[in-house]
């Protein structure tokens, strides 16, 4: 039995889709990823070959963040085309021997690897990381570019509708367009054809739970971590031992504007709560502003081993970073850049196991006082205790139930 893995977006998208090729392997199943060319390395260094989707993704996002004008809506469309069409190729090649696709990230890699599975006559399940990507009457969708609703409309169903129909304006033409091109038949409401009425939800109960009842027929299996058994570094492990646990600032696959001024605010407000800092550079090659012996910086490391070691993790707020760092018990700041993150960062709040930073810019004021709220006696002690309810079998709950309906 062979599993096709769909994964069109960044490490936060990639991790979660390794998590199950690793307990679908162990269970005796066949899995081939696709990906784009980024995490060949990460990849391999578990004995999956990738299938490449697409360019690098980190260029492209680098020259999204970096550019003097965003992209327009218009020109949506086109590459949404593009994306499919890409995405079609390399899946088509690469599934024709398999038995199910299993599908994330951006809607039209989505819908090209729904389509492949259409053609191939295969199971097709699409899997979010967090609830709110999920239409359901009890929260918001998330904010997508092209028309948006009224400031002063609140009905979250009247608002999935509009989601609905915004989608179809910026992705519709384009992936019927491909569809008709492979002898498919259109699709009128592309969010939902790529969702499907039963879409797997890999996000823990707690942290982020699924609240019934909702239109969708949601399986939330928690959270899919890939197994990490990595030592630290010796120099960071040195780092370690050498003083009080640091504070751990890292943004992860985001790119951003200004990184240096952000390096520097976190620097600032780091020592201004009289903690050391550790610095991961991530994909905004984010370096350190100064040599004293107080810093340190790193490149990729094993955060399930490194989290239960800091006193807090200031970062991105993805949905792996976060998991991950409440495994640890690890107080979090989280400064949301876009996406979910904003979610997360709420949800980190009112679980009372870190802070939400206010906005994707942080100042040494602005973080400093986040940092408070975080390394406050309280904030640990509930951190601990929560750290107790994360499930960690998720992708195991997950790869039980894909190869059980396989099987039958």
């Amino acid at each position: 039995m062979r599993v096709l893995l769909l994964s069109y977006g960044s490490r936060g998208d990639i991790e979660p889709m390794l998590g199950l090729a690793v307990r679908l392997r162990e269970l005796g199943a066949d899995v081939r990823m696709c990906a784009p060319p980024d995490f060949a390395e990460l990849l391999g260094g578990f004995g999956l070959p990738l299938v490449p989707l697409g360019p690098s993704l980190r260029e492209m996002a680098t020259k999204a963040v970096t550019a003097t004008t965003p992209a327009p809506p218009t020109s949506l469309p086109e590459r949404a085309a593009r994306i499919f069409a890409e995405t079609y190729a390399s899946v088509a090649a690469a599934a024709d021997d398999c038995d199910a696709v299993v599908a994330t990230g951006l809607l039209p890699a989505a819908a090209a690897g729904r389509a492949v599975a259409e053609k191939l006559g295969l199971p097709y399940e699409f899997v979010a990381y967090f609830p709110t990507y999920l239409p359901s009457p009890h929260h918001p969708p998330l904010v997508w570019p092209g028309r948006q609703p009224s400031p002063d409309e609140t009905d979250n169903r009247v608002l999935w509708d509009l989601n609905a129909e915004n989608l179809d304006e910026l992705f519709g033409e384009a992936v019927n367009t491909q569809r008709a091109t492979l002898g498919l038949p259109p699709v009128e409401n592309i969010r939902d054809h790529v969702l499907t009425d039963r879409p797997l939800l890999a996000s823990d109960p707690v942290l982020s739970p699924w609240v019934e009842p909702a239109d969708l027929d949601v399986v939330q299996t928690g959270a899919w971590i890939r197994p990490d058994e990595r030592p630290l570094p010796d120099d960071l492990e040195a780092f370690l031992d050498a003083g009080t646990p640091p504070v751990f600032v890292g943004f992860g696959s985001m790119p951003l504007r200004d990184a240096q001024d952000v390096t520097r605010a976190a620097v600032e407000a780091v020592r201004a709560q009289g903690r050391r800092l550790l610095l991961s550079r991530g994909w905004a090659d984010l370096a350190l502003t100064d040599d004293q012996d107080d810093c340190f910086a790193v490149g990729e490391v094993n955060q399930q081993a490194l989290f239960p070691r800091v006193a807090a993790v200031v970062h991105h707020g993805g949905a792996g970073t976060t998991t991950t760092a409440a495994r640890a018990g690890a107080p979090q700041v989280v400064v949301p850049q876009l996406a979910d993150q904003p979610y997360w960062a709420a949800r980190v709040a009112e679980l009372g196991i870190g802070a939400a930073h206010d906005g994707p810019v942080p100042t040494t004021e602005s973080l400093s006082a986040a940092l408070g709220a975080a390394l406050a006696p309280e904030t640990r002690v509930r951190a601990t205790a929560v750290a107790g309810t994360v499930r960690a079998d998720g992708a195991t709950v997950a790869a039980e139930r894909l190869l059980a309906a396989l099987s039958g």
